[in-house]
């Protein structure tokens, strides 16, 4: 297994079987133009396997952090330590960054990825719950 950072819209249009739909170019381009924003592939005898993003968040009282945005392996190559590699891979690129910490919200009843997380050193911080606003979906802002 290679794990790659992607910085090219065309690697993420390559690996676009392990997102939830397709890589549009545009979205592909801003994602990978904007500061913090990070994608890894990890790669099996050159084909994409699996992925993760993370976007860094900064606050004035806090510093940086490193927010798990989206773990995905393939089907046909899960169970192979694959999302655990991709994990421990963006924990080093925070901390070479300088985040202080990462985060992933979970559902709790994801027990693959409540399962992977725990393998790769995540500790369980609570329950919480998420309030969500739907903004129009393919909304694009100006950057």
């Amino acid at each position: 297994m290679d794990i790659r950072r992607a910085d090219t819209p065309a690697e993420l249009q390559s690996a676009e079987g392990l997102f939830d739909g397709p890589a549009r170019e545009e979205w592909s381009r801003r994602f990978l133009d904007s500061p913090g924003h990070l994608m890894l592939i990890a790669y099996v005898d050159g084909v994409p396997a699996g992925m993760v993003s993370g976007i860094e968040m900064t606050h004035p009282d806090k510093g940086t952090e490193m927010c798990l945005y989206e773990l995905s392996v393939d089907e046909g190559y899960r169970r192979r330590g694959i999302g655990r590699a991709l994990t421990l891979a963006l924990a080093e690129e925070a901390k070479a960054r300088g985040c202080y910490g990462m985060w992933a919200g979970v559902d709790i009843d994801d027990e693959p990825a409540l399962a992977t997380y725990g393998s790769a050193g995540g500790e369980d911080e609570g329950f919480f719950t998420m309030r969500g606003w739907d903004l129009g979906r393919g909304a694009t802002a100006s950057p």
